[in-house]
């Protein structure tokens, strides 16, 4: 397990940033477990990027680290595949804790809020590749888009959604004789279609819970982030 210092200047460094209106927002995917003496930093990072509205913010928490004396309440098998899935799609044979991943494509080690802060900016400088729109009306959530122009590839419309803040107290393991608030938690992440990308997009999902939900178009095989949408 990594081990990365964080401080509260790491965060505000963060919260420096401004925050840059456009139409679509920025996915920063926090990989990261109860049972992580490292993760807490970096999980104070993602609360604070969930108050913009230029970042989408997602914590999966993953269950590999339960082994050692504390089960993660919100950790899913599934969300440690997805870190598996990137690192195998960048070529790396391991995964670890706390990950961040920017719009499917930058990985950062750890909490480093400047490195962060620049793979939002770069990822917010670069021409948007499609148009999404989604509406949610009670358990239906509808999902439009297009790919104006340029080269296609199979894309997965993800469907997920998030808790926004559920406080736990840390019993055992690395993170003992601790209570932390722990922020936009993904749960029921499934991959609801997949898009060729040629004619336009248009889904009908159902969905339940009144929690806020995220749609990731994104390209086969772990691929980069096209589009992203959250609905509270």
């Amino acid at each position: 397990m990594k081990r990365v210092l964080g401080t509260a200047l790491a965060v505000w460094t963060v919260l420096a940033v401004p925050c840059l209106a456009q139409q679509q927002p920025v996915v920063v995917e926090l990989y990261t477990s109860q049972g992580c003496s490292s993760c807490p930093p970096a999980d104070a990072i993602l609360k604070e990027l969930g108050g913009r509205d230029d970042v989408i913010a997602i914590a999966l928490h993953v269950d590999y680290w339960d082994y050692i004396g504390w089960k993660d309440a919100f950790g899913h098998p599934a969300h440690a595949d997805r870190q598996r899935a990137y690192a195998a799609h960048a070529g790396r044979r391991s995964v670890y804790t706390p990950e961040m991943v920017v719009q499917g494509q930058t990985d950062i080690v750890g909490a480093k809020p400047m490195a962060l802060s620049k793979a939002i900016a770069d990822h917010q400088a670069m021409e948007q590749r499609m148009t999404l729109e989604a509406q949610r009306s009670g358990q239906t959530l509808r999902v439009q888009g297009a790919i104006p122009s340029g080269n296609v590839v199979p894309m997965e419309i993800h469907v997920l959604h998030i808790t926004p803040v559920q406080t736990t107290e840390i019993t055992r393991g690395e993170n003992r004789g601790n209570t932390f608030e722990y922020t936009n938690i993904a749960h029921d992440w499934r991959v609801a279609a997949v898009w060729d990308g040629r004619a336009p997009l248009d889904l009908e999902i159902v969905v339940r819970g009144t929690d806020p939900v995220v749609v990731l178009v994104q390209e086969a095989d772990a691929g980069p982030i096209v589009a992203a949408a959250r609905l509270d």
